[in-house]
Parts: structure tokens; C-alpha cells; sequence
């Protein structure tokens, strides 16, 4: 638990501020969230949700639940299309686990259409999404691994009615080269929309910072 700033590293106080830099799509909600407190002696934790507009952009849609969100009537509420969490670790005595000070370790969920759920290559293909992300944004890094799950729901009895669903969740973690951590929240945060279905954005398109500070 950090009780004063100047308990903190300045290592750690510098990575956050290159966290409160990074740029992120207008579709994606991001907030800070409670922190794990034993992962390591200094940690911050984001929460992401991205969401879908009421303005219908059908054409937009790649796959998933974005598809169909994104085709509905004008003034509809708006529709969650994927979650994840961003932790940020660190460790001034570093480790010989994460070979370094600092480790990211995320996690991201979101629904998919049937087809693309049953594709045995799913979980190579969410992890290419991460590896493209970071080479994308040039986020330097090492010793990076994860598990891609697919997660089949079914329902019965009163729910029966209810159509079948597939989930697609990404852990993972790597160490980021530097204390620097602007690229890496940016990559994080686009690897995010590609799960929930949106393309990526057109090249020339600068997104707009939508990082809310959570309320203690």
C-alpha cells in the first residue's frame, strides 16, 4: 500500500505518468480500479469496456458482437462489447521471473460469433492480436506469455430459449522494456477493440485520450 508520494519509486511515479499520456479509441472506456495488493510492493490496475455507439455503423463491424451492436437503430443505449484489465507491476529489487522491475499483466473477454468461437486456430489468432498490437505501437518488451480460453455457455430449463454463446478470454503478461509505458496502454487498448470486432482505425485518424480517473 503506497501512504505518501514519497514512499514511492520515481521509477513508478515516472511509468505513471506515461500511463495518463497514452491515447486510446473513443470506443473504449477506461478508468482506474483497485490494484492488486500481493502481485508486488507497487501496482496500478485499469478497467476497460468497449462500447458500442447508438449511431448504427454496420460496415464498420469485423466480427463478434460488434456485428450486430453496431447495426441497431439510432438513439439505441449503448451496447458492451469486451472487457479487460491493464495492471501495471513493480518491484524495485526487480525479478527473475519477469526479468525486470516492471510486468504487465492484462486480461481481456469478449463474446463471439459462433463460427469464428469453434475455429480450432482461435486462440493462436488471439494471441497474433496481442504480438501485432505491441510490434504496431514499436512497445519494446521480453518474456511474454499468456493463455487464450473459449468459454461455452449454455443454458436450460426456464433460460432455455437463450441461443448458446462462446467467449473468447486472453491472459497475459510481458515486460516492458522501460519504465515508459505510453505504447503499451495504447497497444493494450486497441487489442481490446480488435476482440470486441472493431476495425482498426483509419490511418491518419488520431484518437482522443479517454482515461476517467476512478473515484477513491
Amino acid at each position: 500500500m503506497v501512504n505518501a508520494l514519497d514512499q514511492v519509486p520515481a521509477d513508478f511515479l515516472f511509468a505513471l505518468g506515461t500511463l495518463r499520456q497514452a491515447r486510446t479509441r473513443s470506443e473504449l472506456r477506461l478508468e482506474e480500479i483497485p490494484a492488486p495488493a500481493r502481485l508486488a510492493p507497487f501496482a496500478v490496475a485499469l478497467g476497460a469496456e468497449v462500447i458500442a455507439p447508438g449511431e448504427p455503423s454496420p460496415a464498420r463491424a469485423v466480427h463478434g458482437p460488434a456485428a450486430a451492436a453496431l447495426a441497431r437503430a439510432s438513439g439505441s443505449d449503448d451496447v458492451e462489447l469486451a472487457t479487460g484489465r491493464f495492471i501495471l507491476l513493480h518491484d524495485p529489487e526487480g525479478s527473475a521471473v519477469w526479468e525486470g522491475e516492471f510486468r504487465i499483466v492484462t486480461y481481456i473477454r469478449a463474446q463471439l460469433e459462433p463460427e469464428m468461437g469453434n475455429d480450432e486456430m482461435l486462440g493462436s489468432v488471439a494471441w497474433a492480436w496481442l504480438v501485432e498490437a505491441l510490434e504496431n505501437h514499436a512497445a519494446p518488451y521480453r518474456s511474454a506469455g499468456g493463455t487464450a480460453t473459449r468459454v461455452l455457455s449454455e443454458s436450460f430449463g426456464t433460460l432455455a430459449d437463450r441461443p448458446n454463446s462462446i467467449d473468447i478470454e486472453l491472459r497475459a503478461s510481458w515486460t516492458p522494456d522501460t519504465p515508459d509505458i505510453t505504447s503499451h496502454l495504447e497497444a493494450w487498448s486497441d487489442m481490446v477493440c480488435t476482440f470486441a470486432g472493431l476495425p482498426p482505425l483509419p490511418e491518419g485518424v488520431t484518437p482522443l485520450p479517454r482515461w476517467r480517473r476512478g473515484q477513491a
